[in-house]
């Protein structure tokens, strides 16, 4: 049997991904309902998920763990406040303000924050005269507008289940409008988004530094436990408080710990690392598509039209952003292929690039081998380099090795880009992670 492709793996993964984090909205509100504290029920929340992460990251990173560095730590810190401590926090408090269909309205800005965030800091390359990058940038707008389309218009109903799965009568929340501040909730939302958004784009940077993503996750989810215990503390004197005392406070404890946080955590930092940060964000609007399906599958909520075009809009969109960075890969391999310097090699599936390696190992010529992804937008931005640099390193051989061209012999490949230096035959050295300058000075050293 064939192995599964790695775009087909980030696919999957995201559409797992929203799936559960479509409920999140809804159990949180439940859990307030219930009267959790807005400090400590978070608190909880992240324990839970830390408790899952560490030992996963233990035992599967132990010998892949990068050095421990003190910058590595600090930017650990930072990115579990933004990322996960002011993330939750202003979210939390948006959501008892406001209500559950609003939060996942104003998250749809997050594919659109994230876009421009990412372009702006050069992790996501924008070629506004090419068809790829018109393509993404009108699919990501057009995912965000199915998503509001679902949110904010209803139109007819065009399908009325008979039988409920849930047999039970949903009571819609007590309108007690006098207990909200909207204001403060659109404002904490919001404050939400542009977390949320700086965490996706920020942690493809350090990735490249320190790739062991669950080690990754579970350091900012450490410092989260840390900050979210010193503010709780703080703030929330009465014990009573700190307790759970029923089985449904527990449940959504469970749930937004174990599927809304670890499993949300280690989905996300996988795509990013690999697909980059925009695949990532163009995924969010489908949540909106899902809470409406599953609302009509398992609650007996009609589906309205609303829906359907909604639908219709964000696969549009979500196809366009995927074309987008696939013609966007193509067209950089295009530009590598013609290059005049003979020293690059593509390898255009597995037989081939058996014959390369086999060429290498039998040469006692220096060579370096690329394994990206035409997916991958981290590869498409270092491809260009790589190929500039073969003319300046002559004596080195240069191969670029597509890991979904050449599943079978790439599949040891966890991390794109890699890097692989041979010298006499043998590997003498692997990098993770991109950049021109240090790609340079790698190569510089290997020559």
């Amino acid at each position: 049997m064939s192995p599964i492709p790695e775009r087909a793996k980030l696919h999957i993964a995201m559409v797992v991904f929203q799936t559960g984090y479509a409920g999140n909205h809804v159990i949180m509100r439940y859990a307030l309902n219930l009267g959790v504290s807005k400090l400590v029920f978070p608190l909880y929340r992240t324990i839970v998920a830390f408790s899952v992460l560490a030992p996963s990251a233990y035992f599967l990173e132990k010998k892949e763990r990068p050095a421990m560095k003190i910058s590595f730590l600090i930017q650990f810190f930072l990115l579990g406040l933004v990322g996960i401590t002011l993330n939750q926090g202003f979210y939390i408090f948006g959501l008892d303000n406001t209500s559950p269909t609003f939060a996942s309205a104003t998250e749809n800005v997050v594919p659109a924050v994230s876009f421009l965030m990412a372009a702006l800091l050069g992790i996501e390359k924008v070629e506004w005269k090419r068809k790829d990058g018109i393509a993404k940038v009108v699919g990501t707008i057009v995912s965000v507008a199915g998503s509001l389309v679902i949110t904010l218009y209803k139109g007819p109903t065009i399908y009325q289940p008979s039988l409920n799965i849930v047999n039970q009568t949903i009571k819609p929340e007590e309108a007690e409008e006098e207990n909200k501040n909207w204001t403060l909730g659109c404002l904490c939302l919001m404050g939400h988004c542009l977390c949320w958004s700086s965490w996706i784009v920020l942690q493809s940077p350090l990735l490249k530094k320190y790739p062991a993503r669950f080690s990754f996750v579970s350091y900012s989810c450490f410092f989260a436990v840390i900050q979210f215990f010193g503010i709780s503390a703080y703030f929330e004197r009465d014990l009573e408080r700190w307790k759970i005392i029923s089985g449904g406070e527990l449940y959504a404890l469970l749930y937004t710990g174990l599927v809304g946080s670890a499993m949300v955590f280690a989905i996300q930092i996988y795509v990013v690392e690999r697909g980059g940060p925009l695949f990532v964000s163009a995924y969010l609007p489908l949540q909106t598509l899902i809470a409406a399906v599953l609302a009509t599958l398992a609650l007996g909520e009609h589906f309205y039209l609303g829906g359907l075009i909604g639908a219709i809009l964000i696969m549009s969109g979500l196809y366009l952003v995927v074309m987008g960075k696939k013609s966007e890969g193509a067209n950089l391999e295009f530009e590598s292929k013609s290059n005049d310097n003979g020293n690059v090699k593509i390898a255009p599936n597995d037989q081939s690039f058996l014959t390369i390696l086999d060429d290498i190992k039998s040469s006692k010529s220096p060579a370096v081998i690329n394994y990206g992804a035409s997916w991958c937008g981290v590869c498409s931005q270092i491809l260009p380099a790589f190929r500039k640099l073969s003319n300046s390193f002559s004596k080195l051989k240069f191969v670029y090795a597509d890991i979904d061209e050449c599943p079978e012999t790439t599949r040891h490949i966890r991390y794109t880009p890699t890097f692989q230096f041979y010298r006499d035959g043998e590997k003498v050295d692997e990098m993770f992670g991109a950049g021109e300058q240090r790609l340079h000075d790698r190569l510089w050293l290997h020559s």
